[in-house]
């Protein structure tokens, strides 16, 4: 058995205390969400995926509502029928052959008002459901502020409307940020459970949204989110800002994820889309493959993190949880935090000590990569370690007509990531003290069988064996190699090592000609005018 399907079975067992109570059905969290008619926004992004799975797979649902859109040519059918074809459904599949019977989508969008449903679905979501998750937004940290504000903002807004005039609501799941509040004035400070205030009301920020120009709204966004990294972190807290003064006496409770990682074991080790890619997934794979070989980050920097698969069983087993505080007479809206700290040293570290265990066949050159903290310093790096070779590479591939189908060019990847990582800077160099003692009291009262089947403690995970996953996750689900020919991956890298060697020491020899050539034209030309 090839070795990188050895770590995946390894990780598949740790779904054996899950799986021994799953079926039975009969635990707290599963009995509240048994024949209930669920609506989720959001469900065919990359969390709301692998929600719908985990709740179809865990719990005795009657039907879940998908809000979709047509795009790109598809109607709200095809894209279902598109979607469910991921891997990620694989195991549902295998369990409940006719589990898509359950799933309706319905045409709309979260950015229009009333969601852009027609009024015969209104009416009947409004009559049926007994459950909203709202996961929808747009993550975009740099989406202009009319669209973030129309989606994370106003879709909140209308989404609260319909789940006000739902006459058999139990619950309204928000699924907001850890990093909502994670401003500049709270940078080493604790960030807690609770809601802040906001610079600007919910209502106002709608408003000129709805009625200012576009150029203009651009123009003053810098002073608008002041205080805030982007637009989407400010949009969230305004989200969060008109649950707590507009929610009144819905039994609503809001969830604050952090980055949101791949999967660490379920439904599958490492699970995750290519959607996560433009993230710490992007660098992982870059780095993987032999295509990225400088970042600028340090190596302490520290990511607050949750995988998939964690995030989503504490969305489900929130709901639970609200429920229960009141019915215990306590009124208000609980937020439950999970965050898990992990640093690009822990990556790197691993990729070290366990790569030959994982490598990837598909790799191009050797795999290593150097963390350089300072920008200023990574950019004059970055020239020659990047671009220069990059630049080449690219003109070798258009003479002999080939290049690696996994990328465009290579400029345009190094291009990419030094945008990805002015976008994660902010979080990167930064650390927040994020508090989780809702999500811990959540934890205590869960059954034995409840913690077993919705696993929500992020602090018990093993940060080395989930990184494992994760990169056993970017085969199986990104490059779907089989998790086979490792062996040949590390033959490959002995032959990538000796080479690149090679060649450094000529790429070298060629800089210091060129530079010394241009340095002797530039003394004759001074010379010259003397």
């Amino acid at each position: 058995m090839d070795s990188a399907q050895e770590i995946e079975n390894h990780i598949f067992r740790l779904q054996k205390p899950m799986n021994d109570v799953i079926e039975r059905g009969d635990s707290s969290v599963q009995q509240f969400y048994r024949d209930a008619t669920v609506f989720v926004t959001g469900g065919s992004g990359f969390i709301g995926k692998q929600l719908i799975e985990k709740l179809l797979r865990s719990c005795k649902i009657k039907k879940i509502y998908l809000l979709s859109r047509c795009k790109k040519g598809q109607t709200i059918q095809q894209r279902l029928q598109n979607m469910l074809k991921d891997q990620l459904y694989d195991n549902l599949r295998s369990r409940q052959p006719q589990f898509a019977d359950k799933i309706v989508p319905v045409e709309g969008d979260v950015a229009d008002i009333r969601l852009g449903l027609n009024e015969k679905d209104w009416k009947k979501l409004t009559n049926e459901v007994n459950i909203i998750l709202h996961v929808a937004a747009t993550v975009r940290f740099e989406e202009p502020l009319r669209k973030a504000t129309f989606t994370n903002l106003r879709g909140t807004r209308e989404a609260l409307q319909l789940g006000r005039e739902c006459t058999k609501l139990k619950k309204f799941v928000h699924i907001s940020t850890a990093f909502t509040h994670a401003t500049k004035s709270r940078i080493d400070q604790e960030v807690l459970e609770q809601f802040y205030p906001c610079p600007i009301p919910p209502d106002t920020m709608i408003a000129l949204a709805e009625n200012v120009d576009e150029d203009r709204l651009n123009a003053i966004t810098k002073d608008l989110i002041e205080g805030w990294p982007n637009t989407y972190t400010f949009t969230k807290s305004l989200a969060e800002e008109f649950i707590k003064t507009s929610a009144g006496d819905l039994p609503v409770c809001i969830v604050r994820p952090p980055i949101v990682l791949p999967a660490f074991y379920e439904p599958g080790p490492g699970w995750l889309d290519v959607t996560t890619l433009a993230g710490p997934s992007g660098i992982y794979l870059g780095g993987g493959l032999g295509v990225i070989h400088l970042y600028c980050t340090s190596e302490n920097s520290t990511m607050a993190i949750a995988p998939v698969d964690y995030v989503n069983n504490a969305i489900i087993a929130a709901g639970w949880d609200s429920e229960l505080r009141r019915k215990e007479g306590k009124t208000d809206v609980p937020i439950y935090t999970l965050t898990k700290n992990i640093t690009f040293g822990d990556i790197v570290r691993s990729m070290e000590k366990n790569g030959d265990r994982y490598r990837p066949p598909a790799a191009i050159w050797y795999a290593f990569i150097f963390l350089v903290p300072n920008r200023h310093l990574y950019k004059f790096l970055a020239l020659f370690i990047n671009y220069i070779p990059a630049f080449i590479l690219d003109i070798i591939c258009k003479i002999i007509r080939r290049k690696p189908k996994e990328i465009s060019s290579f400029v345009d990847i190094y291009n990419k990531l030094d945008k990805l990582g002015v976008v994660y800077d902010y979080f990167l160099t930064n650390d927040w003290m994020f508090k989780d003692h809702n999500l811990r009291k959540m934890i205590e009262r869960m059954s034995a069988e409840d913690r077993a089947i919705f696993n929500c403690n992020v602090k018990t995970i093993d940060t080395e064996e989930f990184i494992l996953a994760w990169g056993i996750g970017l085969r199986r689900y990104i490059m779907k190699d089989g998790l086979l020919n490792t062996h040949n991956a590390n033959r490959n890298q002995k032959i990538f090592r000796v080479i690149h060697y090679i060649v450094t020491i000529l790429y070298g020899y060629a800089l210091y000609w060129v530079t010394k050539t241009l340095y002797s034209l530039a003394v004759y030309a001074v010379s010259m005018f003397l």
